[in-house]
């Protein structure tokens, strides 16, 4: 029991340290609410610190140079997201600001770089290592689970028929992890869905300090449903393939090919000489009975 709940303590003090550029963030946010009126927009003063929290998590070393090319590439993704979901009416930023297109604060993205931020952070920490994954049929889906989130507006929801879809996907792949000297392993879909929570955990807490605003939470905030669960639960396959992808491509680029020990050249036709190699044995022939030397 003793050794469980340290485990458990350890496994804690391991996503603290994942979480870490969210949490910084987040906790940004919250500062940024209780400040006096600036004349500069909150909006465009988290935008400045986002940019800040990205330039020191690579100084420090919470992130390495490939982790900042995909925290770039979600924050792209994210403002892409939020600019048709706000059109759409899905949530709103309240507050104005000059960094504001089409009613989206540029530092919006920065919420889609912090889940990016978290995938890169726990595949190196926890030395994450997948079996069973199969990227051929992953990618596909991901990219229908976010064009899905889109088209629902005019088109059939189709997020059951893809969570059903992402199950059979992930059966049998498996993510292995570490915890102190110890592994262990969970399948993927089990973590895309406690994933999910937590992002729903934190959405909560997003919106409490005004990060952004459902419709009714205009009024006053309330909670965030609960279906936003099964949401983060499929969207957070998208950041996960982009990660994974970037992964393979770095080992398959870093990893030389595997050349043999030794390989015989083929004889040739203009020359008798043999190969010369330290480990090269000719065969003793025999004559007459003796025993002849090697050439």
């Amino acid at each position: 029991m003793q050794h469980a709940f340290r485990q458990v303590l350890l496994f804690g003090w391991q996503q603290a340290r994942c979480c870490a550029f969210a949490v910084a963030l987040v906790g940004g946010v919250a500062v940024s609410a209780l400040l006096p009126e600036l004349p500069v927009a909150r909006y465009d003063l988290l935008l400045g610190y986002g940019v800040l929290l990205t330039v020191l998590a690579r100084r420090v070393g919470w992130d390495t140079a490939r982790d900042t090319a995909v925290i770039a590439a979600c924050h792209l993704i994210g403002l892409l997201f939020e600019l048709v979901k706000v059109q759409l009416g899905s949530w709103s930023y309240p507050e104005d600001a000059v960094t504001k297109c089409a009613g989206v604060p540029l530092y919006g993205g920065f919420l889609y770089s912090a889940v990016g931020s978290y995938v890169c952070r726990a595949w190196r920490l926890m030395s994450l290592q997948l079996t069973g994954y199969r990227p051929r049929v992953m990618v596909p889906l991901a990219a229908a689970v976010y064009v899905n989130f889109f088209s629902h507006h005019w088109l059939p929801d189709a997020r059951w028929v893809l969570a059903a879809l992402m199950l059979l996907a992930t059966i049998g792949t498996s993510v292995g992890y570490s915890v102190g000297q110890r592994r262990y392993r969970m399948p993927l879909a089990l973590g895309f869905t406690l994933i999910g929570f937590f992002l729903w955990v934190a959405e909560n807490v997003a919106t409490y300090v005004g990060a952004w605003s459902y419709p009714n939470q205009l009024h006053g905030w309330q909670p965030v449903s609960l279906m936003k669960i099964a949401a983060w639960s499929l969207l957070i396959s998208v950041t996960f393939v982009m990660v994974a992808g970037r992964r393979r491509a770095a080992e398959g680029t870093s990893s030389p090919p595997q050349q043999p020990a030794f390989v015989s050249p083929a004889p040739s036709s203009a020359s008798c000489s043999l190969p010369a190699h330290p480990q090269t044995v000719l065969p003793r022939a025999r004559a007459g009975g003796r025993r002849l030397p090697p050439a």
